[in-house]
């Protein structure tokens, strides 16, 4: 950024901190600040009619909400909810700054456009898994992806339908599958994996 352009923002911006599980926005709120993530880790959920949730992206440090992007640009209100899966510190610049670097600063401009466009591509990819993957292999990559070096998921069977944007009867049927094959063990809260090779070949190859 140039120096003038950082210098408005330092000075104008706000230093925000929230406690684990607070909803930090919500369907039928209009955002007043774009934020940027200095700790901690948001997820962005929906939630239909029927109340079935799903996961739609997490933002992680560094990086800002797609959603709250969109509805600044659009002066529109969300329709998503935003909740802090951890403790959170991030930096608030206010509306009216956004809208003058929006319109003045080719730097800022393309920051934020650029993570914009690449969480909207992101979404697309999950709207297509939702749609048209087999929920076998992506229960398979998200197991992966949660379990990190320790081999466990922490989260029950609707956590994980949630994630996926599937029914936890679905989800449940499906871990039971694969514990009957050996390939995790499955009890009330997490789920341990036992093969992740297994695992593995399925989320490739199907």
């Amino acid at each position: 950024m140039p120096h003038e352009v950082f210098a408005r923002l330092r000075d104008a911006s706000v230093i925000v901190e929230l406690p684990e599980g607070s909803r930090i926005f919500g369907p039928g709120h209009a955002p007043e600040a774009f934020l940027l993530l200095l700790e901690g880790t948001i997820r962005v959920q929906q939630t239909s009619e029927s109340g079935r949730e799903i996961v739609l992206y997490r933002v992680q440090v560094g990086e800002s909400c797609a959603l709250t992007t969109a509805c600044l640009i659009g002066y529109e209100e969300y329709q998503a909810e935003g909740i802090a899966e951890t403790k959170i510190r991030a930096v608030a610049i206010p509306r009216s700054l956004f809208d003058e670097l929006i319109a003045t600063s080719r730097e800022f401009r393309q920051f934020v456009f650029t993570a914009f466009s690449r969480r909207v591509t992101n979404l697309f990819r999950v709207i297509e898994e939702v749609a048209f993957e087999r929920i076998d292999v992506r229960l398979a990559q998200k197991l992966l992806e949660l379990s990190g070096e320790t081999g466990q998921i922490v989260a029950t069977h609707q956590d994980l339908a949630n994630e996926l944007g599937s029914a936890r009867e679905v989800i449940s049927r499906q871990l039971n599958e694969f514990a009957r094959r050996g390939w995790i063990k499955a009890l009330r809260g997490t789920v341990d994996i036992l093969d992740r090779s297994a695992l593995s070949r399925l989320a490739q190859h199907g």
